[in-house]
């Protein structure tokens, strides 16, 4: 089995006012709430969901 790389994403700021689609994507990351930790699979497809996001999320390590 091999060790797939991952990323760990954090919401560091509140999407109230943000735009629908932005909070959609925050939530298909699997974050609900201000400080919520999620780690992920590295895939294009996750870069490019927290690179739409960017202002809303950091990435850890």
């Amino acid at each position: 089995m091999e060790n797939k790389p991952q990323i760990r994403i954090k919401l560091v700021r509140s999407v109230i006012g943000t735009r629908e689609d932005h909070r959609a994507t925050v939530r298909g990351l699997g974050l609900r709430r201000i400080r919520d930790e999620r780690v992920l699979e590295d895939t294009p497809a996750v870069r490019g969901m927290i690179r739409k996001v960017d202002y809303l999320v950091r990435v850890i390590g």
